[in-house]
Order: structure tokens, then sequence, then C-alpha cells
């Protein structure tokens, strides 16, 4: 056994050269897969595009941009609210508790000095705010409504003061009820 070794024979063993068919079929594959799945990818996008076409007709897209509600500006169609009304539905909290200093409906020790101000600046107190109460008390009445709702509270306060006159082409009042019970 000699050290000798022959190159033709180790050779032999070594990994065969490809084929020069091999060496195409490899290419065609490396190059080709992803010209395919681009391709694929291509038309894909497109058959969606064409599908998308439809609705971007004007009707479509008008109907995907429709208007949700509506906003009226103006006057409002409803009844007006009486004095009492509008008192148990925004000025009840802080008027029947006498929270945050406001006077409680009928206590004439505390209206007292407010009535002797006058009613328009009770109705700017009302309407604008004061102290801590918000501009209308935080409600969305009219500004006679709110109007109609100071009298209900000061004449229950002992004023006497008359019922503010409806402003022009309102729907008819409803009629104001007594405070004094």
């Amino acid at each position: 056994m000699s050290d000798n070794h022959h190159a033709s024979g180790h050779d032999s063993h070594a990994a065969p050269t490809p084929s020069a068919a091999k060496k195409v079929f490899n290419l065609v594959v490396l190059l080709g897969l992803p010209l395919i799945v681009v391709g694929s990818l291509v038309g894909y996008y497109k058959s969606q595009d064409s599908a998308q076409a439809g609705s971007m007709s004007e009707e479509a897209v008008t109907a995907r941009i429709q208007k949700v509600g509506m906003l009226q500006l103006g006057e409002s169609k409803r009844e007006l609210k009486t004095g009492e009304e509008v008192f148990k539905a925004q000025c009840t909290t802080c008027h029947t508790a006498g929270l945050l200093a406001a006077p409680k409906l009928g206590d004439a020790a505390a209206w007292g000095p407010r009535i002797a101000t006058g009613y328009e600046t009770l109705l700017h107190s009302a309407l604008k705010g004061k102290n801590a109460m918000t501009a209308q008390g935080g409600g969305a009445f009219s500004d006679y409504e709110v109007g109609r709702a100071v009298v209900y509270m000061a004449n229950a306060g002992g004023a006497k003061f008359a019922e503010p006159k409806a402003p022009e082409g309102a729907a008819a009042p409803a009629p104001a009820t007594s405070a004094a019970k």
C-alpha cells in the first residue's frame, strides 16, 4: 500500500459535473418561477381593478357618500314649552335643591333681591349664565322659553312679572301655568 495516489483515480469518486441540459433547466426554473409569480400577481390585481371599475361608477360613488343625516338651521316647528316645562326639564336640578347657591323655587327671601333687579336682568343672567350657572343652565331652549321659565321661577318667589310676548311666527305657545298652588 503505497502513499502514491493517482489523480485519475480520485476524480472518479468526485461528483459528476452537471450536463448542459441540467444547467439550462436550472436557469429556466430560477428565472421563470419569479416571472410566473409576478405575472400571476399582475393578473390578479388587474382583475381586481376591473371589478372596482364598476364600483367607481357615478351611481356607486353617490350611494357611498350619501347623506347620513340632515341638519336644518332655523326655527323649530315644535310647540313652545311653558315656563314650568322648561323649569322641570332644565332648571329643577339646581333650583329645587338649592345647589351651588341657586335660589330655591318658591323661596321668597332668596328671590327677593333678585326680583328687585328686574325681569330683564334675571333674563340676561339666565341666557348668558351667572356664577356657577352656565348659559341657559346648559339647556337648548329658545330665549322666549327661557324667559317663560324665569317668569315662572320669579313669580313662585313673589314677583308679579307678566308672561313674555311670543316672538312673531312662533308656534302658538302653550298656556302658562300658575306658580301658586
